[in-house]
């Protein structure tokens, strides 16, 4: 009969979810689970319980949400679980070394990544927008620095021309769930620690958190860049830009080469196609996005719907450095 790893979770939005739910599935036994305080969301505000919390409430599963866990009173329920590993994924809080020495095989993470590239917070979009053709997940040994240890197993998956920051999170997520299991059922059957590989210092990059900010298109850039970025901030944080008095949240766009030399920001043209808007390199064309009181549309439904007149004519300028 296999091993039984008693096992405690760690993570708060969907992509932990996703794998709290293959361990839920496997034959080791989640005894524990940790995930953020709930957090004021949507329009009301409201506290809103994290998708791991909801899982965890679903299976009546042990529930903690400690603000911190660097004293000894927030880690007493780690410690009273006799683990044999911890893993992480998508957490959103620093684990002191106290607790990664608590269970008996440590702690692993799973990082939405093939390190040592993209440490850090937004892997997924990042690896999207800077033209990366593959990601990955990768199962890392957990130490004090900021996804630095050693790894113990890598899945890679690919990005195409139509991978979003919404596909290859589903993607990444499907992909760790799987291999944190096969890396549990190892460690299970070896009643040890699996050794790693210590990651290269070539090949090092950051991963920033993401802000809405910086969602703001600049169409001084190249078109082929504002694209990458419209697929790596889909859903969210979503790329927009000025429409006149009005905001136009970009959905789907694609770059294509342009000999106008209207100034960045110009509308060359606005159909059924799309709405093509001059860049300092290229043009980018819109073909899905929504104003505010509407949903995403095709291009064709937002040039048929009673919003159109806040979509700017062929001549005008979507301007994302007017000040507003």
């Amino acid at each position: 009969m296999p091993s039984t790893l008693r096992v405690g979770f760690a993570g708060t939005p969907d992509f932990a979810a996703d794998i709290l739910a293959a361990l839920l599935a496997s034959q080791h036994q989640v005894v524990c689970v940790f995930t953020q305080p709930d957090r004021p969301a949507g329009r009301g505000r409201k506290p809103q319980a994290s998708p791991v919390k909801q899982l965890a409430e679903r299976h009546q599963l042990p529930l903690y949400q400690p603000l911190t866990l660097r004293d000894e009173e927030s880690r007493a329920p780690l410690a009273a679980a006799t683990l044999d590993v911890l893993v992480v994924a998508a957490y959103g809080l620093i684990l002191p070394t106290e607790v990664l020495e608590l269970p008996r095989f440590g702690a692993l993470n799973v990082h939405a990544s093939l390190l040592p590239r993209w440490r850090g917070a937004a892997p997924i979009q990042r690896a999207i927008e800077h033209g990366d053709s593959e990601s990955g997940v990768t199962i890392m040994q957990m130490d004090e620095g900021l996804d630095t240890g050693d790894m113990l197993l890598k899945k890679s998956v690919p990005i195409d021309a139509t991978t979003t920051g919404g596909s290859l999170h589903d993607a990444l997520a499907a992909a760790g769930a799987e291999a944190i299991v096969t890396a549990l059922d190892e460690i299970a059957a070896q009643q040890q620690k699996i050794a790693g590989t210590a990651q290269p210092q070539q090949g090092v990059s950051y991963a920033a958190k993401l802000s809405k900010a910086e969602a703001l298109l600049d169409f001084s850039g190249t078109a082929s860049n504002l694209a990458l970025r419209v697929r790596a901030f889909n859903p969210w944080p979503v790329c927009w830009a000025y429409a006149g008095n009005s905001t136009l949240r970009v959905w789907e766009a694609s770059a294509e080469p342009s000999s106008d030399t209207a100034a960045p920001g110009t509308v060359l043209s606005a159909d059924s196609n799309g709405i093509v808007v001059a860049c300092a390199e290229g043009a980018l064309r819109i073909t899905r996005a929504q104003l505010p009181g509407t949903k995403p549309l095709s291009v064709k439904e937002l040039l048929a719907s009673p919003k159109r007149a806040e979509v700017l004519p062929q001549g005008s300028t979507l301007n994302a450095q007017e000040a507003h």
